[in-house]
């Protein structure tokens, strides 16, 4: 039996800048480590054996400057053991050593050996390594717009367990433009990663070793197409609070749960979020929202002005909707007490410009690619998803040119939502057109039934990781730049990642070939 945990009985914690180990003419240096450490949850539950980045989770953030490279070695120093069961029987796990990490900077435009590749994991002490490993020390650029990014592990076939076991951490790019808005900072620009566990009574982490009924030649432990937790932690705490002075915050939010989405509101009818920016940094405009759908992966940066909530509590509600079960804990996310007395005059500003984003429409289109999402099963009857019918092995099919425009038509024949993360670039959503499920599973036709929607109103700037709806072809556009190579392209629920709904693409380089 798992416990039930009150609310709002912890305050947030508050994430502190990790000071770099050293700064040189080619950039700013840090040394990060990998732990299993302990710590509490939640006032009434027992230390929880973790891993993370330094030892803490979330792991330490980081905060760069726009063009100023940074570099970090990142360190195994977990045991050989893992906390959570381990599925050996897909991608010839048996034949590898059980606990493999690598770190992938979600968002960061990169080169190829430093963007985490899957197969390029290494063991404690890199004892043992991936067949793309090629590198103990990764450079991040920072030739991109200011934004919210984060960092996990991204090891080939366990990535849900090392992020689930607590390896994620944020990093946040700052640039000049952003500066100069005067938006709530310092104290009032807050960070919040958003995720989603269970804990047993004695305050371990539980995640399944398989299905609650499993078949009798089911594989033990056994991957699961996807699982939600009972608790909602916010900065590694249970349901936490937050005291606030009655004037504008800035709240840099992350969904970082394995499979679970949200939909964010206040359960106060005279609070919205008025939304600045998402994965790839500041809007156009901003954008008052009353519910804001939050997919794993993607970032919200949101302005929620407490002015007039004075002596009230404001709880940052997930809307589960009409037929949810009245005592689903998820329903609750975190409360903001207006208790705190305002200490200095209010003179951040909201502004209704925040940035230009030059649409990618005008650009030439090389190549548009139609790539469907699929559902499947393995030889164990175990739902198998997989990304244009290919598996993780199969030969790359994606090789866009370097430099070149191209339109992915994502074309969801599943049941259910997808959110789709690609490596390398920040994407614009063209649109999403419905078309007919039960017409297509019984001839593969493509009829569809309404007109190709805009996508949401804070959805329309820069991408990384977009919803792709069941029954939608969802049309993104990107260029792929700056730099060539292997990369990937993948589902960001993390179960579904592991099996085997990831794929590498490359960025093919001909240069050398006209010279």
């Amino acid at each position: 039996m798992r416990p039930k945990l009150e609310k709002f009985v912890d305050s947030l914690p508050r994430l502190s800048v990790l000071e770099p180990k050293r700064k040189t003419k080619d950039g700013v240096h840090y040394e990060i480590t990998m732990e299993q450490f302990r710590a509490k949850v939640h006032r009434d539950l027992p230390a929880t054996t973790l891993w993370g980045y330094n030892g803490q989770f979330p792991g330490p953030m980081i905060e760069a400057n726009r063009d100023e490279p940074v570099h970090v070695t990142w360190l195994n120093h977990l045991p050989s053991q893992h906390l959570l069961p381990v599925d050996l029987s897909i991608h010839g796990l048996n034949r590898l050593p059980i606990v493999r990490t690598v770190v992938h900077l979600h968002g960061i435009e990169t080169k190829p050996d430093s963007d985490g590749h899957p197969e390029a994991w290494y063991t404690s002490g890199f004892q043992e390594t991936g067949p793309v490993f090629s590198r103990k020390t990764f450079t991040y650029p920072n030739h991109q717009r200011g934004s919210l990014l984060w960092y996990h592990d991204h090891a080939m076939g366990i990535t849900r367990l090392n992020v689930y076991a607590g390896l994620a951490g944020m990093y946040i790019l700052r640039d000049k433009q952003e500066k100069v808005l005067n938006l709530p900072a310092g104290d009032y620009e807050i960070p919040l990663m958003i995720t989603d566990r269970s804990f047993n009574a004695d305050g371990s982490l539980f995640y399944p070793a398989g299905p609650e009924d499993p078949a009798p030649n089911l594989p033990h432990p056994s991957i699961l197409p996807a699982f939600n937790g009972d608790t909602i932690l916010v900065n590694g705490k249970a349901w936490p609070y937050l005291e606030v002075e009655p004037r504008k915050y800035r709240f840099r939010m992350l969904n970082a749960s394995n499979t679970r989405s949200y939909q964010l509101q206040l359960d106060s009818d005279d609070s919205t979020f008025q939304q600045i920016g998402s994965d790839g940094g500041l809007l156009r405009k901003t954008v008052e929202m009353n519910t804001i759908n939050f997919q794993p992966a993607e970032r919200m940066d949101v302005i929620i002005d407490f002015s007039k909530a004075a002596g009230k509590s404001l709880t940052l509600k997930n809307n589960l909707g009409p037929d949810a079960d009245p005592n689903d804990d998820t329903a609750n996310i975190m409360q903001f007490r207006v208790n705190q007395p305002l200490k200095n005059k209010d003179k951040s500003k909201l502004p209704s410009s925040l940035s230009v984003i030059p649409s990618l429409k005008n650009n030439k289109v090389s190549v548009v690619r139609y790539l469907k999402l699929i559902g499947s099963e393995d030889e164990f009857g175990r739902p198998l998803l997989l990304l244009n019918n290919k598996h993780w092995h199969d030969p790359v099919t994606e090789n866009p040119q370097l430099g070149t425009t191209e339109i992915w038509a994502l074309t969801n024949t599943t049941n259910f939502s997808h959110p789709i993360h690609i490596h390398l670039i920040q994407f614009q959503v063209m649109d999403h057109q419905p078309f007919d499920l039960d017409q297509y599973n019984a001839d593969g036709k493509i009829i569809f039934t309404g007109p190709p929607e805009a996508p949401a109103v804070n959805n329309r700037g820069w991408k990384d990781t977009i919803e792709v709806p069941a029954a939608n072809i969802t049309r993104v556009i990107a260029k792929f730049a700056p730099y060539s190579g292997e990369f990937v392209w993948h589902c960001h629920i993390l179960e579904h990642e592991d099996y085997d709904m990831m794929r590498p693409y490359i960025v093919e380089d001909n240069a050398d070939d006209k010279k």
